[in-house]
């Protein structure tokens, strides 16, 4: 029983992001109510965490003894629900602080999103800060009555009925933790049913692994949830629907899975763990969890929430618990990013997720390309940065490319075996989209003589080339690259037609193009490989790290790529026409513009157009002017 002491009590009006809140969630959601009571119940699992933690190093706490567990209690006539827990509780600062507050940001976020649909917005209570919230979807009035794991501060209670204000007050409660107490509305009466919040419990939080009681009135408590630690026992006894609904109740996701790892070893470190990859990247409508990181047990005890340490940070989707009885009990937050035994598991839990991932990718292409679309990018980051085990990651790394067009795939390995016999280098196209890279000019020669190009279109795609050199031996080669080593002889692809226009002719063009360019580019000449395409920009030779130009184009707002070279189709209908028109007629005004738009088409190919638009448009329009009057 807990009464409140006979002292004022103080009524408070919440932060106007909070009054906007309370009135979307007891008026907005109405088609997954029950989802209130996960909330709290996840609340009194932190608390008992933070509990159980505090006291491996501090037993002077109110109740040392007391069971660390939750307790339901029902009266089905008085519609009242009471969620009781034994966790680290709270002073009454502090119930200010987390009750009668919230995150500006979080909320700020939630409410901007508030217009999107049901679904939705259920989906995202929680990420910001907003779950106990969820209970005045239910709540006629809130009661929440707490008393802190410090001996010398008081119980206090806080109030409120969801409208605007709160009330808070001292109380008196002799035993350690957090009370809730809920009225419930009339149309939530459903609500006020063991049988009902038992069948909530196992759906929700049925591996909380602390005991959660259930009761009425008058009735003996029984435990609703499952509590075993699925991470501790056999992978073998686990099946399917277990994993999948684990998964949801530990990241509140609604799609099962894409893969899990199950992971149980005493050597080279004590490790019990479930790894899971999510279905996509994207979770919820707004962004991924603020948060990343693993759960971080030793010996059923929380440790961390969101441990960084035991995964590479290209990782960082990969969802789950790690459970090690070679941690210390007493190890400190602080500390576990320097314990040995810490390094020891993330070199084997990186082992084992990247021998699954291959394990997929060999045994279930088609989830492994859901997997790649989803999450390619980031093991592209572990090639990149992860040299110890950049051999691992690079056969996880997949490509379209000439060969397999926009809807196939090719490895490195596929690459290499279909290589031409005298071809020593992997050649690779960067652009912005398939689209882009597919007409670029770069290709005609490789188009020409069979020679694969692999596309890479992600923005990290030149950070990842710069750093991955090498495969078996076989050097990677950028094809706007001006010293390419090409396996056939591109002199005699220009030998294999007649000179469209004499040579004098051509000089006078490229002599003139340089004038019109300025230093926009380089130089001008001739391009010897060049077949389709009417002209080409290569990188110079001396152009350091121009793979990335793509990532600094993304990351630097104000970055301007370095002048290339232009290349010039002499056999190609527009290069020579130009050269006539420029010999026959130097002062026509269409050489210019034809010469400006020629140079914007391929940096719009290339992905690094710098002009202006309308400048465009309106140069665009003049020369169908001309093409119609002709």
């Amino acid at each position: 029983m807990v009464d409140t002491v006979e002292t004022p009590i103080e009524s408070l009006e919440y932060r106007t992001e909070v009054k906007q809140l309370l009135d979307i969630l007891a008026h907005s959601l109405y088609t997954d109510r029950e989802i209130f009571l996960r909330e709290l119940i996840s609340n009194a699992s932190d608390a008992l965490n933070r509990i159980q933690f505090e006291m491996l190093t501090n037993h002077d706490v109110v109740d040392p003894d007391a069971e660390l567990a939750i307790t339901i209690t029902v009266d089905d006539e008085a519609r009242v629900i009471t969620i009781a827990d034994t966790g680290i509780g709270m002073n009454r600062d502090e119930l200010v602080e987390n009750l009668g507050t919230i995150a500006h940001s979080g909320a700020r976020t939630f409410l901007q999103n508030a217009g999107q649909s049901q679904s939705t917005l259920e989906e995202i209570i929680g990420q910001f800060g907003v779950g106990f919230y969820s209970v005045f979807m239910v709540a006629e009035e809130v009661t929440v009555v707490s008393r802190s794991y410090r001996p010398q501060d008081r119980a206090a209670q806080w109030q409120s009925t969801g409208d605007s204000r709160f009330t808070l007050a001292d109380a008196d409660k002799s035993t350690r933790g957090t009370e809730i107490r809920i009225r419930l509305k009339e149309d939530a009466a459903e609500f006020a049913s063991t049988w009902r919040l038992e069948s909530i419990i196992k759906r929700h939080s049925d591996y909380v692994s602390f005991p959660i009681y259930v009761k009425d009135k008058e009735g003996e408590p029984k435990v609703a949830n499952r509590r075993t630690a699925l991470w501790r026992q056999s992978p073998s006894k686990v099946e399917a629907a277990e994993y999948e609904e684990f998964y949801k109740q530990l990241t509140f996701d609604d799609a099962a899975p894409l893969l899990h790892v199950h992971m149980v070893a005493d050597a080279p470190a004590n490790v019990r763990s479930i790894l899971f990859v999510p279905a996509r990247r994207e979770r919820s409508s707004l962004r991924l969890r603020p948060e990343y990181g693993l759960r971080l047990y030793s010996r059923k005890i929380l440790i961390q929430e969101h441990n960084k340490e035991l995964l590479p940070e290209y990782l960082r989707f990969v969802e789950g618990v790690v459970d090690s009885e070679d941690l210390p009990l007493n190890v400190s937050r602080e500390t576990v990013q320097s314990n040995p035994v810490t390094r020891q598991l993330r070199k084997a839990l990186t082992n084992r997720l990247l021998k699954e991932l291959k394990n997929l990718a060999e045994q279930d292409a088609a989830q492994y390309a859901t997997f790649w679309s989803e999450f390619g990018v980031f093991i592209k980051e572990g090639v990149a940065s992860d040299f110890a085990n950049r051999e691992a990651l690079q056969e996880l790394l997949r490509f379209h490319s000439t060969h397999t067009g926009a809807d196939g795939w090719t490895t490195l390995k596929e690459y290499i075996a279909r290589m031409q016999p005298d071809q020593k280098a992997i050649y690779y196209i960067l652009g912005d989209s398939l689209k882009s890279v597919m007409r670029s000019p770069h290709l005609d020669y490789f188009r020409k003589h069979n020679i694969e190009v692999l596309y890479l279109t992600d923005f990290i795609d030149g950070y990842m080339v710069s750093q991955l050199r090498q495969v078996e031996e076989k050097t990677l080669q950028n094809v706007d690259a001006a010293d390419l080593d090409l396996p056939k002889d591109a002199e005699a692809t220009a030998e294999d037609a007649a000179e469209a226009v004499s040579q004098d002719a051509f000089e006078k063009l490229l002599t003139h193009v340089k004038q019109v360019l300025g230093d926009r580019v380089r130089e001008v000449r001739e391009g010897k490989t060049l077949i389709d395409s009417p002209a080409r920009l290569v990188s110079p030779e001396d152009e350091y790290a121009r793979e990335l130009q793509y990532v600094r184009r993304v990351i630097e707002e104000d970055y301007v790529a370095p002048a290339k070279t232009l290349e010039l189709n002499r056999r190609h209908p527009i290069v020579a026409n130009l050269a006539r028109l420029l010999s026959e007629d130097a002062a026509n005004p269409l050489i210019d513009p034809s010469v400006e738009q020629l140079f914007d088409n391929l940096q719009l190919l290339d992905g690094a157009y710098q002009g202006s638009v309308a400048d465009m448009v309106e140069r665009i329009q003049k020369l169908m002017g001309a093409a119609l009057r002709s």
